[in-house]
């Protein structure tokens, strides 16, 4: 018997089998505008992300929805590790950046063949709101789309690329495209809107965590990720014709919804919104999707992404330090390890430097990560510090740096439009800084540690059991 193809619905029930106590089913009514998202706030608040499937929420019209939500899917890195088939969490960089450099190019099969076409919706019969699209924050202009993957093609070579941008749902056959400023998909629009012409438009909604993970992988442009995703896939990834656009917008058809139409060059005001800061971000002109048609399973699971926690974090966090990794290694072949940390949002990156790497190195490593547009900040430490556990981290800053000697300041360069640190007017450019905490040459000291036979032989649990130990107080 044929194994069945990956998608969201074999993932949930192999993690489910595997893993029951990473679910949290909700059986009974919860509201799309607000409750959903303060449900996940107040489990960030302890320290908790299991996976959140909502058998029954009701949607911003006050109706029962006939789809379930997803939310919280990439809010675990052990999750997403375990997805993608990286083995150790925490050697995501080197592993994905592994992955990433042996694509397994897509296939293509026919519409009968592809799950997304069950249902056919055209004209009047589409209504996005019948979606359970969420309300996620009180500042938000309304229910966004936020797991929304947007593709577009390049006219003048046919690559296809997909990015997460957030669209606002105005209205049953419109939603707002926010394609931030230079990437991949908004320069795609462009080149058709200097043409004349509406661009076409695919937004996919739901699939296995190794297809939503490895489209978020970055690359240069143009270049379609359907290879990089069958490298975390781990087999070709099954794509079907658009309903409008044919083979030129492929679609994966395994996707539980995918939403098709045009976008023009007019843009409209669109936001505010809860952006991945934690902070709302200012109102943008974005140019609108009008949609013509919808396809999706007959039971399709909407998927969320809950802006601004770890379940939008987690995963681009972990394709960035892939990105970052390869950069710096390029510079420093003494480059070990990569984390961007979710205390940093997306601006953040840890870098460790193997044993023995010569004194001057940490600073090449900084100017290189901060050429990539993602990083605001960079710490350098050495090998004997986990970048994972971020007291150690600062332990680092605060004994192996002096400042005037080790911070490295750069103005004016590319930064993210979302810092909300920048002015209006800044355009993107920031400020951007690094410092060098690793051990100098002439430093004075040595770490006090207790002879290693001494620590290895004593053990916690011959003196309280675990639950007493995690009753104990924090140092924080």
């Amino acid at each position: 018997m044929q194994e069945p193809y990956p998608d969201l619905r074999t993932f949930l029930a192999q993690w489910r089998e595997s893993h029951p106590d990473f679910f949290l089913d909700i059986a009974s009514p919860i509201e799309c505008r607000f409750e959903l998202t303060a449900l996940q706030h107040k489990l960030w608040e302890v320290g908790r992300h299991p996976l959140i499937i909502a058998h029954q929420p009701r949607r911003i019209d006050g109706e029962i929805s006939r789809f379930k939500v997803i939310t919280n899917l990439a809010a675990s890195r052990d999750l997403c590790a375990a997805a993608l088939g990286l083995g150790e969490p925490r050697r995501a960089a080197v592993e994905y950046a592994r992955l990433a450099a042996r694509p397994i190019p897509p296939v293509i099969v026919s519409p009968q063949e592809a799950a997304v076409k069950e249902v056919i919706l055209k004209g009047d019969e589409i209504n996005l709101l019948e979606f359970p699209v969420i309300w996620q924050h009180e500042r938000d202009a309304g229910p966004y789309f936020t797991a929304a993957h947007v593709s577009t093609y390049d006219p003048d070579t046919g690559e296809d690329n997909t990015a997460i941008q957030r669209c606002w749902v105005k209205a049953p056959h419109q939603t707002g495209i926010f394609p931030y400023p230079g990437s991949h998909n908004y320069r795609n629009m462009q080149k058709f809107w200097q043409r004349g012409e509406k661009a076409p438009v695919a937004i996919w909604i739901g699939h296995h965590p190794a297809v939503v993970l490895g489209s978020q992988a970055k690359l240069g442009y143009p270049e379609s990720h359907w290879p990089s995703v069958g490298s975390f896939l781990g087999q070709p990834l099954r794509l079907v014709a658009s309903e409008n656009f044919g083979e030129k917008l492929l679609v994966p058809a395994e996707a539980e919804i995918v939403i098709e139409g045009y976008v023009g060059a007019e843009t409209f005001p669109e936001g505010p919104f809860g952006e991945f800061t934690g902070f709302t971000g200012d109102i943008k002109n974005a140019p609108l999707l009008e949609v013509v048609t919808v396809t999706h399973r007959h039971d399709a699971i909407y998927h969320d992404y809950a802006s601004g926690l770890p379940d939008m974090l987690v995963a681009d966090n972990m394709a960035l330090e892939a990105k970052i990794y390869q950069i710096v290694k390029q510079i420093a072949p003494d480059v070990q390890n990569v984390h961007v940390p979710i205390s940093g949002r997306r601006m953040h990156a840890y870098i460790q430097l193997a044993p023995g790497t010569r004194y001057g190195v940490a600073r090449d490593v900084i100017m290189a990560a901060l050429s990539f547009r993602r990083v605001k900040h960079v710490f350098v430490v050495d090998a004997d510090i986990d970048i994972f556990d971020e007291p150690q981290v600062w332990w680092a800053i605060a004994t192996r740096s002096q400042w005037p000697r080790d911070l490295i300041l750069v103005e004016n360069i590319s930064g993210s439009a979302l810092d909300p640190s920048l002015p209006e007017t800044a355009k993107g450019m920031s400020g951007k800084g690094g410092i060098d905490a690793t051990l100098k040459p002439d430093a004075s000291g040595t770490v006090s540690r207790v002879p290693g036979d001494v620590y290895a032989r004593l053990k916690l649990e011959d003196f309280a059991d675990y639950d007493q130990i995690m009753k104990f107080p924090t140092a924080l």
